[in-house]
C-alpha cells in the first residue's frame, strides 16, 4: 500500500491515480537528502559502537566471576527502558538547568550553564543508541562467544598467540554470525528512530522518520510522506546488507 501510495493511489487528499510527482519533488527536495545522509550516519555509528562496546564486555563476562550474573543484569537493564523514556530521562541530564550543569556549576568548573541538549551533530542521539542497543548486542555476542570452546583458545595461547591474535584469529570468525545480526538489527532500529530525535536530535535536520511524520502531518502529503516511508526503508534494507558483507569480508576467513 505504502508503494502504490507514493505513485498516486490511496490519495486522501485528492483524486487517485497514476503519478510520478510525488517522486521527482522528493527525490529533488534537499531535506529529503539531508535526512537520508543524517540518518546513516546515526544508523552506523550507532551500530558499529555498540557492537565495539560490546565485544570486550561479553570476553570479560564469558568465564563466571563473583557478581558476574548481577553486573551483567545492569549492563542488560536499559533493554527494559523504552525509548521515549530514555530520551526524557537524558534530557534531564543534559538539559540547561539539567543535572549536569547544576553538578558543574555547584563544583565551580564552569560559570554558567552551557546548551548541551539537540547538539547539530546528533552526538546526543547516538549516545542514547548506543546505550540502549550495546546490552542488546551484547546479549548476541555473550552467547556466541560462550559458545567457543575454552579448548580452542587454550591452544592458540599454547602456540603463542597473544591476546589480539586469539581476538582477531579465533573469536571474531566464530561470531561473526552473532556480530553480523547485531549491526544489522541495531542500524535498522536506529535509522528509522523517531523517538530519541525529536528529543534530543539537532533542530537543523531531522532524521527520515521524523521528516516523514512533518511532510504527512503538518503539509498534509501522504503521497509524499509514502515516498519518505519507501526511501526509509530501502535505506534500512540496503545498509544494513552492505553493513552485513563488509563485516563479512573483512572478519571471515581469518581463522588461524
Amino acid at each position: 500500500m505504502a508503494v502504490a501510495q507514493s505513485f498516486g493511489y490511496f490519495n486522501f487528499a485528492g483524486e487517485s491515480g497514476f503519478s510520478l510527482a510525488f517522486w521527482g519533488k522528493q527525490l529533488a527536495s534537499p531535506l529529503l537528502a539531508a535526512s537520508v545522509l543524517y540518518s546513516l550516519k546515526i544508523a552506523l555509528v550507532s551500530a558499529v559502537l555498540s557492537v565495539a562496546l560490546a565485544y570486550p564486555l561479553a570476553l570479560w563476562l564469558r568465564n563466571p566471576f563473583p557478581g558476574s550474573l548481577t553486573l551483567g543484569a545492569l549492563i542488560k537493564a536499559p533493554m527494559m527502558v523504552p525509548g521515549l523514556v530514555a530520551a526524557f530521562l537524558f534530557v534531564n541530564l543534559i538539559a540547561f538547568h539539567g543535572f549536569v550543569n547544576e553538578a558543574l556549576l555547584d563544583l565551580g568548573l564552569i560559570a554558567k550553564p552551557f546548551r548541551m541538549q539537540n547538539d547539530r551533530y546528533g552526538a546526543g542521539v547516538m549516545l542514547l543508541q548506543v546505550w540502549k542497543n550495546m546490552p542488546f548486542a551484547l546479549l548476541l555476542l555473550g552467547g556466541s562467544v560462550r559458545s567457543i570452546h575454552t579448548d580452542l583458545i587454550d591452544a592458540a595461547r599454547d602456540l603463542g598467540a597473544g591476546a589480539w591474535a586469539r581476538f582477531y584469529k579465533i573469536t571474531l570468525p566464530l561470531t561473526l554470525k552473532a556480530m553480523q545480526a547485531a549491526l544489522v538489527i541495531i542500524f535498522i532500529g536506529a535509522a528509522g528512530d523517531y523517538s530519541f530525535q525529536v528529543i534530543a536530535g539537532p533542530t537543523s535536520v531531522s532524521s527520515l522518520a521524523q521528516y516523514m511524520y512533518t511532510v504527512q502531518h503538518e503539509f498534509g502529503q501522504w503521497n509524499e510522506a509514502a515516498v519518505v516511508a519507501i526511501v526509509l526503508m530501502a535505506v534500512a534494507l540496503f545498509g544494513s546488507l552492505l553493513l552485513a558483507a563488509t563485516a563479512h569480508i573483512l572478519f571471515a576467513g581469518r581463522r588461524a
